[in-house]
């Protein structure tokens, strides 16, 4: 079924079994001083066992002040040799291949994050995420940074790395001189193209004359910037044919830079799949060394025919690798329905490390617990209640399971999901039902009993005795004491977007945060009239940027107007009265839905408590929070039962 996936192809002196690549991505798992750890390695060492052909790993830094991030692993030092060989040695046990990335973040660091000094660039100008001005480097400077990049990959070599990887993308400090976007210099390092280039042709140059003609340099490129007055394909282009003169081996063809409003890092679910796949063959029409095309490909079928259709010779697949690491044996296999597939959230992985933290995944929460993951069975099997079949309670029911307890659970409703079903009905969010539909797989392949249409209560505690009770009940919609809340034309947004409560073709929303907008978005989309109203002062606020700003570009593109700094007094028959500024005026709606959060419903508690000793309360039932924790709780109760 796959034709070129599982073919061998070489990038330089080096073969790489498969097409299938691991892309850079930033965990912060290392030490401070750039050493790696066991963390680390056995992160890395999850994706050799689960067959991916080349491993890219992240920014590593070229000089002790060259991090964007606090735990990035480095190779300024020869005495963090030693660490990272450890690294390699391990993943050379298994048939993958492994590229170190060497960069430096330029101005997209602050001094908190990097040794306390300021951040350098071409020019003076603040990154937009950072809005830390840089030091514009002098010549010198940038003399000791291209011998900085070569002695790094001079280490890379030492460290029983197979090549390594220069980040000249994404808006880091080779990519701010190649842009006129950021570089504004008049010197030998600004103006024309050649000029802009110098600094990545030292680099290249310098690297070469240390690690010799057989040891691969891959270079990761913007290949446009999509940004205003950045690089366009055009001189993308020119990039990529210079690149390839310069004597590299391959091109990792990205694009775009760091910025809120920069559509192609984020890789959102408003994103579609593969679609930067068109700009790689450009690429590869133009040279002949090895293009990798990356960006919202999650499916290796997708990516076989990418590569039958000859747009690049190798799939990046970085958060693919996150969701799971055994993509690659279970799609030669044949076992596509087990594969764990990203939903392009971010909950886990950019979110996360945007708030300094480490890189974990809402579909995977064993990433980074490599290292401690212990699935030995209990000494002791228990009878473990289940109640509620959320995303928390099938997580640890699946985790319990797998470590020799029996597990029931149970649900009084008529299928599992829980909240997280109705997650999957708002635009853009379809592939949210495929990590529903693998729990459930899951569960049924472990042998995992589902009680569907069943209310747990005190009686069937009593009947059951079982030795432990897990309550997953996840949380109930708030009602706000607001006359005409409970009339026949309100209905809650979960039954709206599920379909079990008809909505009229006049609608007002109440609540303007993320399940508000998802909504608002849906029905706008069958061409219904929206309004949304909410007493702060924006909506969408408690959602990620990069996905706010995509769900609004949706709202705008659907008509869905919008009510800020507006309170909600009372709902009628025909509609719902608001104040704003001291002033109230009527909203004609034919349906109020209500988006105005959730409360935890962990009602069962006490009853529980009576009757069984090990009791615990997950997820939504303790704290309304997001998938990702409803999974992270899950997963740490079922492997401490």
């Amino acid at each position: 079924m796959l034709k070129k996936l599982f073919t061998p192809y070489k990038i330089g002196s080096v073969t790489i079994p498969n097409r299938l690549v691991v892309t850079a991505m930033v965990t912060n798992y290392c030490e401070e001083d750039g050493m790696a750890n066991e963390r680390f390695i056995r992160y890395h060492e999850e994706k050799a066992r689960g067959g991916w052909g080349l491993i890219i790993t992240e920014d590593y830094a070229v000089n002790k002040n060259a991090k964007g991030y606090k735990y990035i692993a480095g190779l300024y030092d020869d005495s963090q040799i030693e660490s990272h060989k450890k690294l390699t040695d391990r993943i050379h046990k298994y048939d993958s291949k492994i590229f170190c990335q060497i960069y430096s973040p330029g101005r997209q660091t602050n001094p908190m994050i990097n040794g306390g000094v300021q951040p350098v660039a071409p020019s003076a100008i603040a990154c937009p995420a950072m809005k830390v001005i840089p030091k514009e480097l002098t010549e010198d400077e940038i003399k000791v940074l291209v011998k900085d990049f070569g002695d790094s990959a001079l280490r890379a070599k030492k460290a029983g790395f197979d090549g390594v990887e220069i980040h000249a993308a994404h808006g880091y400090l080779i990519a701010e001189f190649i842009s006129p976007y950021s570089n504004k210099r008049v010197d030998k390092y600004g103006g024309c193209f050649d000029n802009r280039t110098r600094l990545l042709k030292e680099i290249i140059n310098d690297i070469k004359s240390k690690v010799g003609e057989d040891f691969p340099i891959m270079v990761r490129i913007s290949v446009e910037e999509n940004i205003e007055g950045g690089n366009t394909i055009a001189q993308g282009l020119q990039l990529a044919q210079l690149i390839e003169e310069l004597g590299a081996d391959a091109i990792n063809v990205s694009c775009a830079l760091y910025g809120n409003y920069n559509n192609g890092i984020a890789s959102t679910m408003y994103i579609e799949h593969a679609w930067q796949m068109d700009l790689a063959e450009q690429v590869k029409k133009l040279v002949k060394i090895p293009v990798i095309t990356v960006n919202r490909i999650n499916d290796p079928k997708m990516a076989d025919i990418i590569l039958q259709q000859g747009k690049a010779d190798f799939i990046g697949m970085g958060r693919g690798s996150l969701a799971d690491p055994f993509l690659p044996v279970k799609a030669k296999e044949g076992m596509f329905e087990s594969i764990r597939y990203c939903l392009g959230c971010r909950q886990g992985c950019s979110r996360e490390i945007g708030k300094g933290r480490t890189v974990t995944c809402l579909v995977n929460p064993e990433v980074g617990k490599e290292y401690i993951a212990d699935y030995s069975p209990a000494e002791k099997p228990k009878k473990i209640m289940v109640v509620g079949s959320g995303l928390a309670g099938m997580e640890a029911a699946m985790i319990a399971s797998r470590r020799g307890h029996h597990v029931t659970i149970y649900d009084k409703r008529d299928d599992v999901g829980g909240q997280f079903k109705s997650a999957a009905y708002p635009l853009y969010k379809g592939e949210f039902a495929t990590f529903t539909s693998w729990l459930r797989r899951e569960l049924t392949n472990l042998d995992v009993k589902t009680e569907l249409n069943k209310t747990v209560d005190e009686d069937l505690i009593i009947n059951e005795k079982p030795d432990c009770i897990i309550l997953a009940t996840g949380g109930k919609p708030k009602i706000p004491n607001i006359p005409g809340i409970k009339g026949d034309n309100v209905v809650f947004a979960e039954e709206a977007l599920l379909g079990e409560k008809n909505v009229g073709n006049t609608i007002v929303i109440c609540g303007a945060g993320e399940v508000g907008g998802e909504t608002a978005g849906f029905f706008a989309a069958e061409e219904r009239n929206v309004l949304l109203v909410d007493v702060l002062p924006d909506i969408l606020s408690e959602m990620d940027k990069a996905q706010a700003i995509r769900l609004k570009m949706v709202l705008d593109k659907y008509g869905v107007k919008c009510i800020t700094n507006t309170r909600v007094v009372e709902i009628n028959n025909h509609g719902v009265l608001v104040e704003s500024n001291g002033e109230k005026r009527e909203l004609k709606a034919d349906t109020v839905i209500l988006a105005m959060g959730y409360s935890p419903e962990n009602s069962l508690l006490e009853t529980a408590k009576k009757h069984v000793k090990e009791v615990y309360v997950i997820g939504g039932a303790v704290e309304t929070s997001n998938a990702l924790n409803a999974v992270k709780d899950g997963y740490k109760i079922g492997m401490k039962v």
